[in-house]
């Protein structure tokens, strides 16, 4: 069984930046795109970005575009999410997810990953 373990959340002002990290409890099953969702309270799970190490496409939700980056090491079963221009919608915690394996579905959905940390929590103030 894979684990997925995030870190790197905390409390933020409006406008700050913080870095999500999230690793793979094994490195010998290696994944082939991983992702973030976020789920704020009384709210839904939202996708946020996603990458594919196969040829390192990235994918984000329209909310945080140019304000968010991910990237990772697909050897390693790594990935960040690098948040910046934080504002206080971002609030929520934030959810690492892995797929066990190829397929067709959207990275913007979750039904796609198999594979679910515990979640971190970000906090924005104003």
């Amino acid at each position: 069984q894979v684990q997925l373990v995030e870190s790197g959340g905390g409390l933020v002002q409006a406008g700050g930046s913080l870095r999500l990290s999230c690793a793979a409890s094994s490195r010998s099953f290696s994944m082939y795109a991983m992702g973030w969702f976020r789920q704020a309270p009384g709210k839904e799970r939202e996708f946020v970005a996603a990458i594919s190490w196969s040829g390192g496409a990235t994918y984000y939700a329209d909310s945080v575009k140019g304000r968010f980056t991910i990237s990772g090491d697909g050897a390693k079963n790594t990935v960040y999410l690098q948040m910046s221009s934080l504002k206080t919608e971002d609030t929520g915690d934030y959810y690492c997810a892995a797929p066990s394996r190829y397929s067709s579905a959207s990275y913007y959905v979750a039904r796609k990953y198999d594979y679910w940390g515990k979640g971190t929590q970000v906090t924005v103030s104003s």
